[in-house]
């Protein structure tokens, strides 16, 4: 396929990069201390958070992946999103009033307050494994279209890296400079610009497509590809009811309540009540923004006739470069860019935030304000970009849509981290051994429910009960994560006598 990438669509894309990176750095020009670096002084309206929130949440796995997967299903990823919604207001009343009464920087300084700085530390390292993992999944995702765009100008095992390389020196560049500030405005304009290029494809569907949007509707409806409601009771379909409202909620409990990357950015809100009305609000636009991408998806379908593609995630940007006009392929490709540099830098600053709050300053006694602190903090901000852009080079792409790779690694310790939360804040005779050792169990029996098709050679004795652990849909995840670390912690409490009353509690 011969790319439709003209001098125009180059200019566009350029002058985003440049542009974006400008804002970054001209945002985040003055820095006063961590506390700014990392969460602006909570200075930030109650709007501008939530869809920084969205944005955070969005990359191109949502760009590129949605649309695909909607190509190969249908709408019924819609109820994992609804779930989002429901487990969004448990953040809202639970866990951010805790947060606020403690101003605190990172979620895991909560848990310090409960259990200790051991269950504080042990919850960080694991918030940082799994973020570095997914974001630079993320990252990969990215490449895909510049590899389609590039093709035939140099040989293809060049193309992704260089994206990859050049999508990671911008985003660090502005984050390293700016801070959260700089992370939280420059995301409103990526925003904009992403859902501008759903917007744009949703129109020229309808326009490549005899009879319009009209037409679309009825072959996709014939097709099954509008059904949206699947009321299968079992575990092993990801995208149904029972498993979407139940597991989707749990994820959203997890992303949103015990995630540094989303947690950090409610803590920039002026007050407790703009941080909720920031995340509930967030809820349902990342509704209406999935319901966008799916529709998409569903218009391709349509238009390419269903004809298999070599994978889910080249479906769109092929439709990219085959339909669009000169100029707004740069815009869509700018798009997808700032789609994926809103979530890498919230990742870089979330990362950092969690390197330098629960890890550096309770080993070296610095305070927050210290010079010292910022310079280190931002340091980490560097190494953590460094880090990503790594494993995103690394990453290998496969048959298995992005976004569902990146969900199932997120939600391989979430069900962990969230459970830690819950038994701070539900039972009270726990201790940091309980915690710790809950945690501990449950991430062990994740990694052979998350990897067990990858463990049938290493265990074949135990190949019966691993094939019946890899039909567990992903949404489960994060629930049986969860329940594991909730029955360990509260059976550990009951072998020690009760703790002593804590004042935080």
């Amino acid at each position: 396929m011969k790319a439709n990438f003209t001098a125009l669509d180059f200019f566009v894309l350029i002058a985003y990069l440049a542009g974006t990176t400008a804002l970054g750095l001209w945002i985040g020009r003055k820095q006063k201390s961590a506390n700014d670096y990392f969460i602006a002084e909570r200075s930030i309206p109650w709007w501008a958070v939530m869809f920084s929130v969205v944005a955070s949440e969005t990359s191109a796995l949502t760009f590129i992946s949605i649309p695909g997967l909607a190509y190969v299903t249908n709408l019924g990823f819609l109820q994992v999103v609804a779930g989002y919604i429901l487990g969004r207001f448990v953040v809202a009343f639970v866990l951010l009033p805790r947060y606020y009464r403690g101003d605190l920087v990172t979620a895991y300084a909560l848990l310090e307050q409960r259990f200790g700085l051991g269950t504080r530390r042990f919850t960080s390292i694991v918030f940082m494994v799994t973020r570095a993992v997914a974001d630079s999944v993320r990252v990969f995702a990215t490449a895909i279209p510049i590899a389609l765009i590039l093709e035939g100008t140099m040989p293809r095992e060049y193309v992704k890296p260089v994206a990859i390389v050049l999508l990671g020196v911008l985003t660090i560049i502005y984050t390293y400079k700016g801070g959260m500030k700089a992370v939280v405005w420059t995301e409103l304009l990526q925003a904009s610009v992403y859902v501008l290029g759903g917007i744009s494809a949703i129109v020229l569907i309808g326009h490549s497509v005899d009879g319009g949007w009209g037409k679309v509707l009825d072959i996709a409806s014939a097709a099954g590809k509008l059904k949206g409601i699947d009321t299968y009771m079992g575990f092993t379909r990801p995208h149904t009811l029972f498993a979407g409202l139940l597991g989707g909620a749990f994820l959203a409990m997890a992303s949103h309540g015990a995630d540094q990357l989303i947690v950090q950015r409610l803590l920039t809100a002026r007050s407790l009540r703009d941080a909720q009305k920031a995340v509930i609000g967030s809820g349902f636009v990342v509704f209406i923004q999935f319901s966008l991408f799916l529709f998409v998806g569903i218009g391709l379908f349509v238009l390419y006739g269903g004809k298999p593609f070599a994978a889910p995630d080249s479906i769109f940007p092929t439709f990219i470069l085959q339909h669009m006009p000169p100029g707004l392929v740069g815009l869509i490709l700018a798009a997808i860019l700032a789609a994926t540099m809103s979530t890498h830098s919230g990742a870089i600053n979330s990362l950092a935030a969690a390197t330098t709050h629960d890890i550096y300053l309770p080993l070296s006694k610095r305070k927050s304000d210290d010079a010292a602190t910022l310079r280190f903090g931002k340091l980490s901000a560097l190494a953590w970009g460094i880090v990503l852009t790594g494993g995103a080079l690394l990453y290998k792409e496969q048959g298995t849509p992005v976004v569902v790779v990146a969900l199932s690694i997120a939600s391989f310790t979430y069900g962990a981290l969230l459970g830690g939360f819950f038994l701070g804040i539900l039972w009270t005779r726990a201790i940091q051994r309980d915690a710790i050792l809950g945690m501990s169990v449950a991430i062990v029996v994740m990694s052979f429910i998350v990897f067990a098709k990858q463990l049938l050679p290493v265990f074949p004795s135990m190949t019966g009960l691993l094939t019946d652990l890899s039909k567990i849909a992903w949404p489960w995840y994060v629930l049986i994560g969860t329940t594991i670390t909730m029955l360990v912690g509260m059976t550990s409490s009951l072998t020690h006598g009760p703790r002593a009353s804590n004042p935080n509690d």
